[in-house]
């Protein structure tokens, strides 16, 4: 599985945006995923770092995951053509504003 395959799952890519607001015990990401149980949680969680998204390190009897911010690089690089392509319509949204 590369990077696209695994933020394609809905439930992983809420593990990033919880994990980009700070590192979290995987206690706390199971806590946050409800309708997962913590063996789920705990494939996503491996599935992410398996890509390089997320690391991990022990904090006693606690796992402390983290989000590798150059983990997401391969998915900027990917994006990055295409951002004029947003920009272009902003710009025109912007005019359109400002002619009204």
């Amino acid at each position: 599985m590369d990077v696209f395959e695994a933020v394609a799952e809905p439930h992983r890519r809420h593990l990033i945006s919880l994990l980009a607001e700070h590192e979290r015990t995987a206690g706390e990401l199971v806590d946050s995923l409800p309708s997962l149980t913590q063996p789920a949680v705990s494939r996503h969680l491996r599935v992410l770092r398996e890509v390089g998204l997320v690391e991990v390190r022990p904090d006693g009897q606690r796992r402390i995951y983290a989000l590798k911010p150059d983990g997401l690089q391969r998915i900027d690089d990917w994006i990055t053509p295409y951002r004029r392509f947003w920009r272009n319509h902003l710009d025109a949204l912007e005019q359109h504003l400002e002619d009204e």
